[in-house]
């Protein structure tokens, strides 16, 4: 008896030892946005479909609420986060160093594939006689939170129109999740949020105070999208929302996922892979994701180059040559 002993320990250490060695899990995490907004959406939606495949892949997948695209890049260049979603504007800056990256290019940041169209938003309250951007003059208005894609790209509209934080009564720096509410209790006259759509901020603006949508457009607009390459005229349909009957000319982005060169190839193929290779489930997870389309998802928005993991499979189905 005395013999077995240490064959039967032996055996039994083996079979308990053997299911952690064969599944060894990698932690990755995708920076999102406000709890409110789209993003959070999006990584909340990849994760679920990343964890479904542990097993297989042994990936383990969070995507925390964070500050936003410059939030998420920044992160992601320090090493604090393995991907974030971006807007195609913010990631076009980071890589070639330009605008808030003036003289600092991120060359490790990489392109994973894009996502929904994202419109530059404003919401005024009926009250507030606010119809274009340029009335938004003398009226307290949120611009939004430091570290957010939006309050970037309302900065890039108020110089192009000749304007500045000085022309208005109130800027206040509320994150999405508060700003609705700020207008509906009139501390605010008007929020900006550069957003898919529909989105629940948006419709909680518009539902508890009457309150319209604001045309942004004009010369000074379409000069700003001959410009840049990434920006293009948007449209929000008409009766999205409640009271805006009518449709609402601006422009706007497109939301981006992006990594960095550091990240493993297999890491991020797994990834790409456990989205496409279920991109009908992916779809039906938001109504802003109803219209993608994978070609344009590889070829839209996308200004860094390619992680060479994305760019693997995007080969295999043939999108990419």
């Amino acid at each position: 008896m005395s013999k077995l002993k240490p064959i039967l320990l032996s055996t039994a250490f083996a079979l308990s030892a053997t299911p952690l060695m064969a599944q060894e899990e990698q932690f990755i995490t995708i920076g999102t946005g406000g709890q409110t907004g789209v993003y959070y959406v999006v990584g909340q939606s990849i994760c679920r479909l990343v964890n479904r495949e542990t097993a297989e892949t042994g990936l383990r997948c969070t995507a925390p609420a964070t500050g936003g695209s410059i939030d998420n890049i920044n992160q992601i260049k320090s090493g604090g986060m393995t991907m974030g979603v971006a807007q195609s504007d913010w990631q076009y800056h980071a890589y070639n160093g330009s605008s808030d990256y003036e003289g600092e290019p991120f060359e490790d940041l990489r392109a994973v594939f894009a996502v929904h169209p994202e419109p530059f938003t404003v919401v005024a309250r009926a009250d507030s006689d606010i119809e274009t951007f340029a009335d938004l003059t003398g009226k307290r208005v949120n611009v939004g939170n430091p570290g957010s894609g939006s309050r970037g790209t309302f900065e890039v509209v108020l110089d192009a129109m000749g304007m500045s934080m000085d022309d208005f009564a109130l800027s206040s720096e509320l994150r999405p999740a508060e700003q609705s509410a700020a207008l509906g209790d009139n501390q605010v006259d008007a929020i900006s949020y550069t957003v898919g759509h529909p989105n629940g901020s948006i419709q909680e603006a518009t539902s508890t105070v009457d309150a319209t949508l604001v045309e942004v457009a004009g010369p000074e607009i379409d000069a700003l999208i001959a410009d840049n390459p990434f920006y293009a005229k948007a449209i929000i349909p008409g009766g999205m929302y409640a009271n805006n009957d009518e449709d609402t000319e601006t422009f706007g982005v497109k939301a981006t996922m992006v990594t960095s060169a550091a990240v493993p190839e297999e890491t991020v193929y797994q990834v790409v892979k456990a989205v496409f290779d279920n991109f009908d489930r992916f779809k039906g997870l938001h109504p802003a994701f109803a219209t993608l389309e994978p070609e344009e998802m590889v070829a839209d928005g996308n200004s860094a180059p390619l992680h060479p993991g994305a760019e693997r499979y995007f080969r295999e189905q043939g999108w990419v040559e």
